[in-house]
C-alpha cells in the first residue's frame, strides 16, 4: 500500500501512531457546541447567525473557521425554495386604503400592528394559527389556534393582544381583506378599541409582507420539517416556538 500510495513506511506509522494536535482538538469541541446551537435554534441559523450565538456564548472563533466546520460536518440550515406569485390584477381598490408602505416601519411600540392567518397540517387535520404582530418590535403580541379558520379565531388573537399591550387610541391594525377581518364582529371589535384599520390591496401579500415573513421563518424553521401527530402536539410546539424562541 506505501508503494501504492508513493510513501514511506516509517511516515506512514508516524501518522497513525501521531496525537492529535491542539488546533484539532479546539475543532472537535467547536462541532460539539456548533451541533448543540444548531439543535437550539430549530436548525435555522447560517454560519454569520451561527458565528453571532457562539460569540454571545463566550465562543472566541472566526466566523470562516465557523462555516468551515459547518461545512466539512454537513451542518446546513433547513430552507426551501422560495416562489413569488405572479404580479396579477394588484391595482384594485381594497375595503379599507393601505396605510403601510416599505420599508415597513414603526417609531415605537403598539403604533402599527399587522395580523393574518396560516394553517399547519398534522396527521390529524389543519390546525390554522392566527397572529398579531407589532411592526415596531418585531414582537408576537397576540395569537390563537383552531380547527378553523374563522372570526372568532382572529378575534381571540387580537384580544390577546390588547389585554397584554393595551394600546392606545390611534394605533393602525393591518390586515388583508380576508372574511375574518372584513367581519362586521370584528370590525366592531377594532372600532370599540380605537384601531385606524389598514388593509392589503386585494391579491397583494407583499402589502402584509412583515406577516408574512415571520409565518415564512415559523414554516422554515419548524412546520416544514417537522410531522405533527396531533393539533395538541403542534399546539405545544408552536407555542414554544413562538413565547420561548421567536419572542425572546
Amino acid at each position: 500500500m506505501c508503494r501504492a500510495l508513493q510513501v514511506s513506511p516509517s511516515g506512514y506509522y508516524a501518522w497513525r501512531n501521531r496525537q492529535p494536535s491542539a488546533r484539532a482538538m479546539e475543532n472537535r469541541r467547536l462541532v460539539q457546541h456548533i451541533q448543540q446551537v444548531h439543535q437550539e435554534t430549530h436548525q435555522a441559523y447560517g454560519a454569520d447567525r451561527m458565528w453571532q450565538a457562539l460569540l454571545q456564548r463566550g465562543e472566541t472563533c472566526g466566523r470562516h473557521r465557523v462555516a468551515r466546520l459547518r461545512q466539512a460536518h454537513a451542518i446546513h440550515s433547513r430552507r426551501r425554495r422560495r416562489y413569488l406569485r405572479q404580479r396579477g390584477t394588484y391595482q384594485r381598490v381594497s375595503a379599507a386604503p393601505n396605510r403601510l408602505t416599505w420599508p415597513f416601519e414603526s417609531a415605537g411600540k403598539d403604533q402599527v400592528w399587522v395580523a393574518d392567518i396560516t394553517y399547519v397540517p398534522t396527521r390529524q387535520g389543519w390546525l390554522y394559527l392566527a397572529a398579531v404582530l407589532d411592526v415596531h418590535s418585531r414582537r408576537i403580541v397576540g395569537w390563537a389556534m383552531s380547527h378553523r379558520p374563522d372570526q372568532a379565531l382572529a378575534s381571540d388573537a387580537l384580544a390577546m393582544a390588547i389585554t397584554h399591550r393595551n394600546p392606545g387610541h390611534g394605533t393602525i391594525h393591518h390586515s388583508d381583506q380576508g372574511t375574518q377581518y372584513t367581519s362586521k364582529a370584528y370590525q366592531q371589535q377594532l372600532q370599540v378599541a380605537g384601531f385606524i384599520v389598514s388593509m392589503s390591496r386585494k391579491g397583494m401579500p407583499y402589502d402584509n409582507a412583515v406577516m408574512e415573513s415571520f409565518f415564512s421563518s415559523l414554516k422554515l424553521e419548524l412546520t416544514h420539517h417537522e410531522s405533527f401527530a396531533d393539533r395538541d402536539a403542534a399546539r405545544a410546539r408552536i407555542f414554544h416556538y413562538i413565547e420561548v424562541f421567536y419572542n425572546r
